[in-house]
């Protein structure tokens, strides 16, 4: 089984890569002739997809994406660093979102058999 793991660094909204990595997430999970492992980590702005309840004006729902990823049994981590550094850290997150750390980040790097950067 490959280990794809996905790195985000742009708001949700505004930008369409966090939209498109999640779309290429559910689709690699949905993959029946090649099983992966899909770990997604969310950097920067992208760490407010995590907020629960967002009012989307665009088409899509980043909300609604990340549930169907961990749905799939993808992990998803996002910065802590980054949730503090935007004053978010005490805000209630989309359950089955895990905040981390640089070091976490490290070590699915090392262990990915292949890294996207969004």
């Amino acid at each position: 089984m490959q280990h794809i793991l996905i790195i985000v660094n742009d708001a949700p909204y505004g930008s369409e890569k966090l939209f498109n990595a999640l779309r290429l997430a559910i689709q690699l999970n949905e993959q029946d002739y090649s099983p992966v492992k899909v770990s997604l980590f969310l950097l920067s702005d992208a760490v407010t997809a995590v907020l629960p309840k967002q009012k989307p004006v665009e088409g899509y729902n980043i909300q609604q994406m990340l549930e169907i990823v961990i749905a799939q049994k993808a992990q998803v981590k996002f910065c802590g660093s980054c949730m503090h550094a935007r004053g978010l850290t005490d805000l209630k997150v989309i359950e089955g979102c895990e905040m981390a750390t640089m070091d976490d980040l490290a070590q699915w790097v090392l262990v990915a058999d292949k890294t996207i950067t969004f």
